[in-house]
């Protein structure tokens, strides 16, 4: 099976967040490269979260399943992936950047004599290879990695880095692959699956979010643009010393140390852009940013800017909302 193999996450037949934005990614990867696209549901309700992928473009959707992958172990997983990778032979295997997959994929990739490249953030085709750019020091440096050696070659991608609206729709059959596993081969034991810490509010699935930063002065002030996130309809988030300072509870903060967005539309208020804030906000479709600052960095990755104070700006853009 030379081609583009996506690994999807799901838990009780219901896929991951993140798992469309990783076939996007191969998607993306297959058109570039004239590979076809090839998926695999690893574990207990493989089924029912594969039969929700045959609407989009894919040669086909592996399911992996067996009764010792029933509870996930990072023993179980690397071993029937690996198998799988065997038997077909993919040019790279392409992963979401998930805790889950953060524990079992170096792990596949040993057993595979492979590195991992994790955390991709993008890509370029050249030659018919693939080079993938991943980030180092919280954003600060964009490194091109290329792959060497025998396929097949392994990477994750981050968080909002491609899109799940992106995807080409299309038609693909579903196949069962059961691994050879045995119960002594499990050294692992199950226990509680890890759930991400309890948050009043998923900025991840915000259509509209509305940001703060410093530019807003005090603490006081954030009910201006807590104002224009309502008359928006959005979520309220802000950069980390806004959140550090207790204005707003971390888990509103976006950035490298806080959560990663990528909604239809991300409004930024009074902040200037540090490269720790533009990684957690970078894959949003349309950026507008207010600051008066003209060389804020914002403005380099913003689609509109409006150079001015918030104090003006955002009162006058609440009242042109409510007409």
């Amino acid at each position: 099976m030379s081609g583009i193999l996506v690994v999807l996450e799901q838990r009780d037949g219901k896929l991951h967040k993140m798992a469309l934005e990783a076939l996007a990614a191969g998607q993306q990867f297959g058109a570039e490269l004239n590979l076809p696209v090839f998926a695999a549901v690893p574990g207990s309700g493989a089924e029912a979260a594969a039969q929700s992928l045959t609407g989009w473009k894919i040669a086909k959707i592996h399911t992996v399943d067996h009764p010792l992958l029933k509870d996930y172990t990072p023993d179980g997983y690397s071993l029937a992936l690996g198998q799988l990778i065997a038997a077909h032979q993919p040019d790279y295997v392409v992963f979401p950047h998930t805790y889950q997959v953060r524990d079992f994929a170096p792990k596949l990739a040993t057993s595979l004599s492979r590195v991992l490249v994790s955390d991709v953030v993008g890509h370029r085709t050249a030659n018919g290879s693939l080079t993938a750019v991943r980030q180092l020091f919280q954003g600060k440096i964009n490194a091109d990695v290329t792959f060497s050696g025998a396929a097949p070659h392994l990477l994750s991608v981050q968080a909002g880095a491609w899109r799940a609206d992106k995807l080409e729709a299309g038609s693909a059959p579903v196949e069962a692959f059961t691994p050879e596993l045995k119960a002594e081969q499990i050294r692992t034991k199950p226990l509680e699956m890890f759930r991400e810490s309890a948050r009043a509010v998923d900025l991840g699935a915000a259509d509209i979010i509305v940001s703060v930063g410093r530019g807003i002065r005090e603490a006081e002030n954030i009910a201006i643009v807590q104002g224009l996130a309502d008359a928006l309809g959005a979520e309220l988030a802000a950069s980390r010393p806004i959140c550090d300072n207790g204005w707003l509870p971390m888990e509103r903060q976006v950035g490298s140390s806080g959560q990663t967005v990528a909604p239809k539309m991300y409004l930024a208020v009074g902040i200037s852009g540090a490269i720790q804030h533009l990684v957690g906000m970078k894959g949003s479709k349309t950026i507008v940013a207010i600051n008066k600052d003209p060389e804020a960095p914002i403005f380099e990755v913003a689609d509109y800017g409006i150079v001015g104070d918030l104090f003006q700006v955002v009162p006058a853009l609440i009242d042109e909302l409510k007409k």
